[in-house]
């Protein structure tokens, strides 16, 4: 590849097979999957106009990344910290009135699986989609790290990167990369174990998938004492952009019951599967009396502990559907 003989053409199928990549560290840097497609294109469009300056050719990925983290870092200095409602303030109790919504654009939104890598054989998807390094809990507490802890960590935790490339990728020493590493890592075993607390990779299998359907069943019924059963004893549920978040059965029985399955309820939800950040998930559907349909409410994702729930975590953003692939509403089968 000679930078000077690339027209557009070439350089759209060279960064091409980027894309993905590029889009999940961006997410893992921002926290939002609308941002991080920003910072993607934004990437390209910078790396096309400068593209005349790459000395070495062989580095044209590293290239990228190091454009990509910095147009990250920059925006992130003008942005709030991506968060959510566990990792915004303490725990909340149904006894204390319900706070108000809180719309600032400091919600963490949850990945779409689909636009994971397929290829699992490589060597490299490997390391882009770990589990643990894409799930909500994984990013929620890297969102506690200053933004350059934070790109620290992701260049030689999660891609692997030498201290000495991160360094010169970040224009900085391999001592304050070390010294930058050492925070991050601490701060993340401090908060990761709590966030996580025992919660478990779990593969849809016959059991798992008759537990999933009667968990949609006891939404779709509104069966407070059936989705209680489903539940860990210390199991936790928020639905951001309301910052409140409970925790054990006894709280969320009693929360559900005078809010989202309170009076005629039966039949007022819909869930369809989907996943996200290699969770279990469902887009979350509300009926509408006046267009006679389901309309799209948010995404949830499950996470587990010994074959039963112990999160509940509801993104409410209508704007979500784009990415997971789902209908912006669902008639009403009569």
């Amino acid at each position: 590849m000679n930078p000077h003989e690339i027209d557009s053409e070439t350089f759209g199928r060279l960064i091409e097979p980027y894309r993905h990549e590029l889009q999940i560290h961006c997410y893992r840097m921002m926290g939002s999957i609308e941002e991080a497609e920003e910072m993607v294109q934004e990437t390209f469009i910078r790396a096309w106009t400068r593209i005349h300056s790459l000395k070495n050719p062989d580095a044209f990925r590293s290239w990228l990344y190091k454009i990509a983290t910095n147009i990250c870092l920059d925006a992130l200095k003008i942005r709030s910290r991506r968060v959510i409602p566990r990792t915004r303030q303490d725990v909340s109790y149904v006894d204390a009135p319900i706070p108000s919504e809180v719309a600032d654009p400091i919600w963490l939104q949850p990945y779409p699986d689909e636009l994971l890598p397929r290829d699992m054989d490589s060597n490299l998807d490997v390391v882009l989609v770990r589990k643990e390094q894409i799930s909500l809990a994984f990013i929620a507490v890297i969102h506690l790290l200053p933004p350059r802890q934070r790109a620290v960590l992701l260049l030689s935790d999660v891609l692997e990167w030498k201290a000495r490339e991160i360094a010169s990728l970040m224009e900085t020493s391999v001592s304050a990369v070390k010294s930058a590493l050492y925070r991050a890592r601490r701060t993340l075993d401090e908060n990761q174990a709590v966030l996580t607390d025992g919660q478990d990779n779990i593969a849809v299998d016959e059991e798992v998938q008759s537990r999933l359907e009667e968990y949609v069943e006891a939404w779709q019924s509104a069966n407070v004492s059936d989705l209680m059963r489903l539940l860990t004893e210390d199991a936790t549920f928020s639905m951001p952009p309301t910052p409140s978040w409970y925790r054990g059965r006894d709280e969320i029985r009693a929360l559900v019951s005078k809010t989202i399955f309170r009076g005629s309820a039966d039949a007022r939800w819909h869930l369809m599967p989907t996943h996200a950040n290699n969770q279990i998930a469902f887009g979350l559907y509300r009926i509408d009396d006046k267009t006679k349909a389901y309309e799209f409410y948010g995404i949830q994702v499950l996470s587990y502990k010994q074959l039963q729930i112990s999160d509940i975590l509801t993104f409410r953003n209508i704007s979500l559907y784009h990415y997971f692939n789902l209908p912006r509403s669902i008639p009403i089968e009569t």
